[in-house]
Formats: C-alpha cells, structure tokens, sequence
C-alpha cells in the first residue's frame, strides 16, 4: 500500500536519497525504506521532510483514492 509520496516529490525536484537522508540526519537505508512505502515515517519525521523539501505536508501524503 502506498502511504507516501515522498518519491514523487523527489524526483519532481531532482533530489537524491542520499541528499535526503543527510540533511535529515536518517540513514540512507531508512530513507530508502520511506521513499519504497516499506515503513512510514513518524508524524515529527515527515514534518521535517516537507521542510526541508519545502511543500506542504499534504503534498507527501496519499488520500485514499489512490492508495493501491
């Protein structure tokens, strides 16, 4: 089930994981496991992904339509 939307927000902004994962201070392999909705970051985790990637919280997340 895809929960997350942090790989399309990624890629629209050409930003490496590995860029990701340093400024936010995770491990490559952690962040790797958010972007592929293996595991979801905590409600803290994923307000510090939006700001760093400036959006909006909402743009990360997946209504219920399209969730698979």
């Amino acid at each position: 089930m895809k929960l997350n939307k942090i790989r399309e927000v990624l890629e629209e902004r050409g930003i490496s994981q590995m860029w990701l994962s340093k400024r936010l201070g995770k491990s490559y392999g952690m962040v790797n496991a958010y972007v592929c909705n293996r595991t979801q970051p905590s409600l803290d985790v994923l307000l510090q992904i939006a700001a760093i990637l400036q959006v909006d919280l909402k743009d990360l997340i997946t209504d219920k339509d399209e969730r698979e």
